[in-house]
């Protein structure tokens, strides 16, 4: 199981729409869920969304209806589908792999995040 990176973070309008991916090999195999959090300057860091190992997706109430999470297991990579963005939205974006069982051999991992701008 290897760090996760994220990517597709960037200067998006108001009412705008930006796709995050979050790639970690292994964690598919090592039966890991992956979340979302962001935090924006000043912020404490948020819950976004995640996708557990079974696909148990859950939002968070500010993003409901707006993002959507899903996942590609043949490549490790989790996608977190955003529309409708607001400069609320403006935050790092980062993914964290979590294990839902012991009997999971899921390690957690966080990566070092990607820049999401929204402009009014």
């Amino acid at each position: 199981q290897e760090q996760p990176v994220e990517s597709g973070g960037g200067l998006v309008q108001s009412g705008g729409s930006l796709r995050l991916s979050c790639t970690a090999p292994g964690f598919t195999q090592n039966s890991c869920g992956m979340s979302w959090f962001r935090q924006a300057i000043g912020k404490q860091r948020e819950w976004v969304s995640s996708i557990s190992n079974s696909g148990t997706i859950k939002y968070a109430s500010a993003v409901e209806g707006r993002f959507i999470i899903s996942k590609d297991r043949a490549k490790d990579t989790v996608f977190l589908h955003m529309h409708n963005l607001n400069p609320d939205d403006t935050a790092v974006y980062s993914c964290e792999t979590f294990k839902t069982s012991i009997f999971y051999r899921c390690r957690t991992m966080s990566g070092q995040g990607t820049q999401v701008t929204v402009s009014s």
